[in-house]
């Protein structure tokens, strides 16, 4: 039985990503992705300026005039929603965890590709595969994916990428939109990113904190590691240390945006801090200028 608050929790989210999702993304989402082809439609008379290579030449050898096939763009895609479920997930300073914020962006997503007459599944994933919903369509199925986001208690609390994105490959067999949404704090995912990258549109979708980058000097305290659970104790009274961690944070967030530069992967970088839908419609926005839309 499904929690009544669940419940609930679940029509809350489907009622504020509908507005959103109507008046922000809709337009901006059909815009930012190309179908996977084009079908044919029809075929028509030939007029000046068509290319002579879309002539279908059975139609014109039985009309004794010259006709053109006429396609239209296939618009239907699958979107994949792969999803970061480790403990450092459960980590948040502003107004919500990192893992909440993740799962509204896939509501948003969800509901925008839905909107689109798009299919979407669900990979949830932590050190190991920890859940699969095969791509569908409708409004049922995606309050089904949202759902399964907020129910889903992880069974590991470490990050495996690598093999997250070798499961979508072995599932996902034809092209999809893949959105990975992750904190990218995990062990080298570089290669298995790379072929993701060259079978589907990857993009990656990193969410962090503001706590993440800078640590408050808050005298002697003891760290321990989400997903580990090791244990240090550090004064974070020392200026050397909070230097020496800034500069840490820093130049791992700045690997990972170079990784994903590096393979052709486009990035969302969602923060606790600030409004996640701004950078979904700006990413939206910068897919139409380059598809010329």
């Amino acid at each position: 039985m499904i929690p009544k608050e669940l419940i609930q929790k679940v029509r809350r989210i489907e009622i504020t990503t509908k507005r959103v999702v109507d008046s922000l993304l809709s337009g901006g989402y059909h815009s930012a992705f190309k179908g996977k082809g084009m079908e044919f439609s029809e075929v028509r008379g030939y007029v000046d300026g068509d290319d002579i290579r879309s002539i279908d030449w059975n139609v014109t050898a039985r009309m004794g005039t010259p006709y053109v096939k006429k396609h239209i763009e296939e618009r239907e895609m699958t979107v994949m929603l792969m999803v970061d479920a480790s403990a450092s997930g459960s980590f948040g300073t502003v107004n919500k965890f990192k893992g909440e914020i993740g799962v509204e962006l896939c509501a948003l997503l969800a509901f925008s590709a839905i909107k689109n007459n798009d299919r979407v599944g669900l990979i949830i994933f932590s050190s190991e595969v920890e859940r699969y919903i095969p791509p569908q369509k409708g409004r049922n199925h995606v309050l089904y994916v949202i759902r399964e986001l907020l129910y889903f208690k992880p069974q590991h609390p470490g990050t495996d990428i690598d093999k997250a994105l070798q499961f979508l490959n072995r599932v996902q067999t034809k092209k999809a939109v893949v959105f990975l949404v992750s904190d990218f704090m995990a062990p080298p995912f570089e290669t298995a990113l790379r072929i993701s990258g060259r079978r589907h549109d990857l993009i990656a979708c990193p969410v962090s904190d503001p706590r993440e980058m800078e640590f408050p000097d808050v005298g002697l305290v003891e760290l321990e590691d989400a997903e580990s659970g090791a244990t240090m104790l550090v004064d974070s009274g020392s200026a050397a240390f909070r230097n020496h961690y800034a500069k840490t944070m820093r130049a791992r967030r700045e690997k990972a945006s170079s990784i994903f530069k590096s393979n052709g992967i486009d990035e969302i970088p969602i923060s606790t801090g600030s409004e996640y839908v701004d950078e979904l419609v700006k990413f939206f926005r910068k897919r139409e200028r380059m598809l010329g839309r």
